[in-house]
């Protein structure tokens, strides 16, 4: 008992409780904001002194390295898809810390015969909708290295994903014919070991450098794209410049970010940033960031790029419970704005469209997939729309999930893992809109099947 109340007071200071707010260096960061215009670059990420160094380069000689896609790779097995509705209709530096030893790495991926497929590899950018395990070695609260995380995972061991099990990622790879790709920091570094793909994403992460840092440490969207372009360097060094050209631009960018911008900046109303920007502006700002580190990609001969919108985090148990909802609705002036960013960032994708003419870029409307299955929840085989699988209080949405006794017997049943967190089932249902709109149209002007034929 003694030791399960300790765990309560340790995070008790997760999302809702309390918010370290680093005002000076906040307030700089929105001085930087408040200069924003279309007109002007983004705001610059300063080099984080706490950023974890790139892994050492790889030895190995170019003839050892082809081909880049070898013919023995062992991907999961792929679950069958889930049934389909009949009618579907500014910064600051986290303090000193010494961080844990590493955890060990998961499993590999159980066997099966890959399908065709051009893409040479799988290159995931974002936040805690993807991490698998970079945060695993952080110091920071926003972990996922524990059960029950990951219970219902290939290995039915945490890996650092925010999930029962799959992410979305997990899902998309298996339709590739890739393995699941690994942590950028739980790889070593060499060319075999990023071959089909790296995943740089961190929970806490957002397009502003600052969002989620009261969380601790965490690998920023601007020091995600740094990591993704020495990666690209060590291809061009160990392939060399052509053959490297070649492999980045047959192989795939997912970007999955944006929703810390709200949950720990703009709704906090981090250094007053309402007074000051209203959700369109701020929306505007968030959407310009992002095509400008796009801009960034393509120039290291990136071509093709899924962009994620939003999920309805006003359906999620935390704001159930922190708005008081009544009956589980959806707290609309949070949805509103969600919906808001999704429409500026689908206009944004389609204008960086026409000026990157020999890039495939596609924007995917997680909002839209989303509320597809909340309104149909029972078709899809759900029983359980606004009560997390795994929390405390109101919808099991006052506190992170912290322990197995606070789990349910069956997540599959749920839409929500944890307060903000979807369950494997939900990630597999968008992975599947994603491929091929298979349960409803999500990806605009394409989906990832058309992308990469």
């Amino acid at each position: 008992m003694a030791s399960f109340t300790l765990r309560i007071l340790q995070f008790l200071i997760f999302p809702g409780a309390i918010f370290f707010h680093f005002d000076l260096v906040m307030a700089l960061q929105l001085n930087q904001v408040s200069r924003f215009s279309p007109l002007q670059p983004p705001i610059k990420s300063p080099v984080n002194s706490i950023s974890p160094a790139p892994p050492p380069q790889s030895t190995v000689p170019p003839s050892s390295l082809s081909p880049y896609l070898p013919s023995d790779s062992q991907p999961a097995t792929a679950s069958p898809p889930h049934p389909s509705p009949s009618n579907p209709p500014p910064p600051s530096p986290s303090p000193p810390y010494s961080p844990p030893p590493p955890p060990p790495p998961p499993s590999p991926s159980p066997p099966s015969t890959p399908p065709a497929s051009p893409v040479r590899a799988l290159f995931v950018l974002g936040d805690s909708s993807v991490d698998c395990g970079t945060n695993n070695f952080l110091g920071t609260f926003a972990r996922a290295d524990r059960l029950p995380y990951g219970r219902d995972f290939d290995t039915h061991q945490p890996t650092g994903r925010f999930c029962n099990g799959r992410i979305p990622v997990d899902f998309l790879a298996l339709r590739l014919g890739l393995p699941f790709v690994p942590s950028y920091l739980g790889q070593a570094g060499s060319i075999e070991d990023m071959i089909h793909g790296v995943n740089y994403a961190s929970a806490g992460a957002g397009i502003i450098f600052s969002s989620g840092s009261e969380l601790g440490q965490h690998v920023s969207f601007g020091q995600q794209i740094q990591q993704t372009i020495d990666t690209f360097q060590l291809f061009i060094t160990q392939m060399g410049e052509q053959t490297a050209a070649n492999f980045i631009s047959n192989s795939i960018i997912y970007i999955s970010i944006g929703t810390n911008d709200y949950i720990h900046y703009y709704l906090p109303n981090v250094s007053d940033v309402q007074s000051k920007y209203v959700s369109w502006k701020f929306n505007q700002f968030l959407a310009y960031s992002m095509k400008e580190e796009i801009k960034n990609l393509y120039n290291s001969n990136v071509r093709k790029v899924v962009v994620m919108g939003l999920a309805p985090i006003g359906c999620a148990p935390y704001y159930l419970w922190q708005y008081g909802s009544e009956d589980g609705d959806c707290i609309k002036v949070i949805n509103n704005m969600i919906m808001e960013f999704n429409f500026v960032m689908r206009f944004t994708i389609s204008e960086l469209r026409k000026e990157l003419t020999d890039a495939n870029i596609i924007f995917c409307d997680a909002y839209q997939g989303s509320m597809d299955i909340i309104k149909n929840f029972d078709q899809y085989g759900f029983s359980v729309t606004n009560e997390a699988c795994c929390g405390v209080g109101p919808y099991n949405g006052w506190m992170m999930c912290m322990g197995p006794e606070m789990a349910c017997e069956n997540a599959s049943s749920h839409l929500w893992w944890d307060q903000f967190h979807p369950t494997a089932a939900v990630n597999e249902i968008l992975a599947d809109n994603v491929w091929s709109g298979l349960h409803t149209p999500m990806c605009y002007p394409m989906n990832m099947e058309d992308m990469v034929k």
